[in-house]
């Protein structure tokens, strides 16, 4: 065994405990960035979570936190974050999913990257997306992401990259953005906690449009208390420490949003069980199930198809270029533009409907599955047909899009394993503002139920994580 192997490492601990070693001086951020550097140098050949690794950047910029003569006040002071590829990030291309959509060197940083720094957290790289980031399912023609889990299985999508990283512990969380679920997807494929904020409660402005108002910026994590600590700095709010909610009253529902593609048996066990940790902690369920509309499912179609329209037309990009999947989707977006199809009263609808849900039934909060059944495999859908990536995405994950229509907050939770090894999650949705609470009860979960933070055999280091308190 090399003599670096038995040194300590600063991999696997926690953003919450990196931050707070820096602070104290129990270790510099330098050093916290070199060990990440190494072990993503190690595995990462195994998951391609990373598009670019700024390796010299990245520990310049963690010597100029190390140098900073007051860090209390720095949440994340040192710790290593990691950016999805489809968001502004100073001296880097912005991918967006493969090289026919990578655009120029970005001059500055996006606000959400901006609010990271300015916590004290070091950008470490960007991470992969499948094209546009239109699909539960992260591949492009030079690498496919996998699952730390299941190497066979894909770690989700779009923000499949960022999920990977964090299950792995390449990094302690990642920055990711949700459009259509892609925050919670990826999140529930690889046992972590994800978080879409509510519509207008973080800086968006992915685009021309972000997917008229659909998309949010979140971070992927493995801790309840790290997702909390990411949430109020890319809201741009004083750090606050969650309160384990009172007594709630939580509807529960298996049905599903897309008609013929039901939840299979591990992901209703799943809601079970979050059934019992609910009333363990002192909240009651109740049946209630959300109607969604046939109008809801076309009308969230046409705003996906249409979302890439307009991300291509703003990019000035040859559709030509696009992969074969993505071309295709492109073409029916301007198809359901032409036909007035996209219509923001639809989407307003919605949002009025489901904010009504929660007095209707009474409930403070909605309990769902987060998928309808395992990942798919990892393998090069990048080069498939737009119908197969277009089943395989919405069969497996169904319960995530009204939610970005809705612009209601929404976060997956792991709570448990699935027959076959891989985790299982269940999603709660609240109505506007409650992005602490749903944290609140995320943090009952994980005191009763603790979760693996990482996938067996991660990370890949020589005496893992120090003790730190």
């Amino acid at each position: 065994m090399a003599v670096q192997d038995l040194m300590p490492t600063w991999v696997g601990a926690t953003a919450k405990q990196i931050a707070r070693g820096v602070r104290r001086g129990d270790v510099s951020a330098t050093q916290v960035v070199a060990d990440h550097l190494d072990h993503i140098a190690r595995a990462d050949a195994d998951l391609a979570a990373f598009r670019t690794v700024r390796g010299g950047e990245a520990i310049t910029e963690a010597e100029k936190v190390d140098e900073q003569e007051e860090l209390a006040n720095l949440p994340l002071a040192g710790v290593p974050v990691a950016v999805k590829e489809n968001t502004a990030v100073a001296g880097l291309p912005t991918w967006h999913g493969s090289a026919a959509v990578r655009s120029a060197v970005a001059e500055a940083d996006h606000e959400v990257v901006r609010r990271l720094r300015g916590a004290g957290a070091v950008i470490l790289g960007v991470t992969r997306m499948p094209e546009l980031g239109l699909w539960a399912l992260t591949d492009d023609a030079s690498a496919v992401t996998r699952n730390p889990w299941d190497p066979r299985r894909t770690p989700g999508g779009s923000s499949g990259g960022a999920a990977a990283a964090v299950a792995a512990g390449l990094v302690p969380m990642a920055h990711g953005n949700d459009g259509l679920g892609s925050i919670r997807i990826p999140a529930a494929c690889c046992g972590l906690v994800g978080l879409k904020p509510g519509r207008g409660v973080v800086p968006c402005q992915l685009g021309a449009d972000d997917w008229f108002g659909l998309t949010e910026h979140g971070m992927l994590t493995s801790t309840v208390a790290d997702a909390a600590v990411g949430f109020q700095v890319l809201a741009g709010r004083p750090q606050e420490k969650l309160v384990p909610p009172q007594r709630l009253r939580v509807g529960v529902s298996l049905r599903s949003p897309v008609r013929g593609v039901a939840p299979d048996a591990p992901n209703r066990d799943a809601v079970a069980a979050a059934g019992r940790l609910l009333a363990a902690a002192g909240h009651d369920t109740v049946p209630a199930d959300p109607v969604y509309p046939t109008r809801l499912g076309l009308a969230g179609i046409a705003t996906w198809f249409a979302a890439a329209a307009a991300d291509v037309r703003a990019a000035g990009l040859d559709p030509r270029a696009l992969q074969r999947r993505s071309r295709r989707h492109v073409a029916l977006g301007e198809w359901a533009q032409r036909r007035g199809y996209v219509r923001e009263s639809d989407r307003v609808a919605w949002r009025e409907r489901s904010v009504g849900f929660f007095a209707d039934h009474s409930v403070d909060l909605l309990l769902t599955p987060a998928l309808a059944g395992p990942p798919p495999e990892a393998a090069g859908w990048s080069g498939r047909s737009w119908a197969a990536n277009m089943k395989a995405s919405i069969r497996y994950a169904p319960f995530a899009a009204p939610w970005n229509i809705a612009g209601l907050p929404a976060i997956v939770v792991p709570v448990g394993r699935r027959p076959d090894g891989l985790p299982v999650a269940v999603q709660l949705v609240g109505p506007p503002g409650s992005e602490l609470l749903l944290l609140g009860v995320a943090g009952q979960f994980e005191m009763q139920a603790p979760w693996a933070r990482h996938a067996p055999g991660y990370p890949r280091v020589g005496t893992g994580s120090p003790a730190v308190a």
